[in-house]
């Protein structure tokens, strides 16, 4: 695996594994479960009772018994959990850690976008507040985007955000046009084809997978392009022996559990980064993790009157995926 390593961290190899042991005591005492996402670092990925992309970590939110549930990831992920389930505890390793995709999507502009379009269908991506949430007609994750927007007929106006890119893939897919919101994921629209092609040339036979987050230049010299479990699942599947990674560098340990054989080497960012990182992702550590558990805070609460007209949308995207 060729990326960066995220196990060099403060923490002690010793005290890690007495960390690892005090999460899972803290798991019991709680009746909690711990939901993890792709891009957070390995060692919060191998103490998780779930590792997923967004759509399956809702799915398991939803769909979870447990009395507590502890999400790694960034804001918008603790607060989708908690407008799902209003009466466990939700609790998150670091509240500060937030999604600027979220959060280029003032709820006033995004209004004022849909007072121009009112007879447009809104789909907004999981990646985005609470209040847009509300705002939305039904959400919508990278897994399940093209299969959402194929459902909503043809004579429908769509305005879809907060991702400019994520929606441009979408629309060529589907042979769909829609009005698009200009945010996007400043991890995947760091890649470009121009640095990331001389990796590819160090390396034949190697094959380029990128996620739809990145821009239609580059996404059009990838071997496939998927979201994050699309990009798993190819992964243990392809014929190739190298394969180079244009999304978080996060999810390169997992890939390399399902493929232990095949070499993966994260996409470069420019010259001088070999990875494009989300810090706010990695802002959630093991030592946070067992604080955040210990003090069963910081908790996500979503006002209820918000939280009933965000899970609507949510709702709807569940069932219709």
């Amino acid at each position: 695996m060729t990326g960066p390593d995220y196990q060099s961290t403060p923490i002690q190899s010793s005290s890690k594994k007495d960390i690892a042991q005090r999460i899972s005591e803290l798991r019991k005492e709680m009746r909690a479960i711990i939901l993890a996402h792709y891009y957070t670092v390995p060692e919060i990925q191998d103490v998780a009772d779930i590792v997923g992309d967004s759509l399956a970590l809702a799915r398991a939110a939803e769909s979870t018994d447990a009395e507590a549930i502890v999400f790694c990831g960034v804001y918008f992920m603790g607060e989708t959990a908690s407008i799902l389930n209003p009466d466990k505890l939700v609790i998150v390793p670091d509240d500060n850690a937030g999604c600027p995709l979220a959060d280029s999507c003032p709820i006033e502009d995004f209004r004022q976008f849909k007072a121009e379009h009112p007879d447009a269908v809104v789909i907004s991506y999981i990646n985005s507040t609470a209040e847009i949430k509300a705002e939305s007609d039904i959400i919508c994750t990278s897994s399940n985007a093209r299969h959402i927007v194929s459902q909503i007929p043809e004579e429908r106006k769509i305005l879809f955000g907060p991702d400019r890119n994520l929606g441009s893939y979408v629309m060529r897919q589907c042979n769909r046009e829609m009005i698009l919101w200009q945010g996007y994921c400043y991890v995947h629209e760091a890649f470009n084809w121009e640095t990331i092609r001389p990796t590819l040339d160090a390396h034949p036979g190697a094959e380029l997978i990128a996620h739809p987050e990145c821009r239609q230049e580059l996404l059009v010299h990838a071997d496939f392009v998927g979201s994050t479990s699309g990009l798993l699942a190819y992964a243990e599947k392809s014929d190739a022996n190298t394969l180079v990674v244009a999304t978080e560098p996060g999810i390169l340990h997992e890939m390399k559990k399902r493929a232990p054989r095949k070499t993966f080497i994260s996409a470069p960012k420019d010259a001088d980064h070999s990875w494009s990182t989300c810090t706010q992702m990695k802002q959630n550590t093991l030592e946070k993790l067992m604080m955040c558990m210990e003090n069963r805070s910081p908790q996500i609460v979503v006002e209820e009157s918000l939280r009933q007209k965000a899970l609507k949308p949510i709702k709807r995207m569940l069932e219709m995926s």
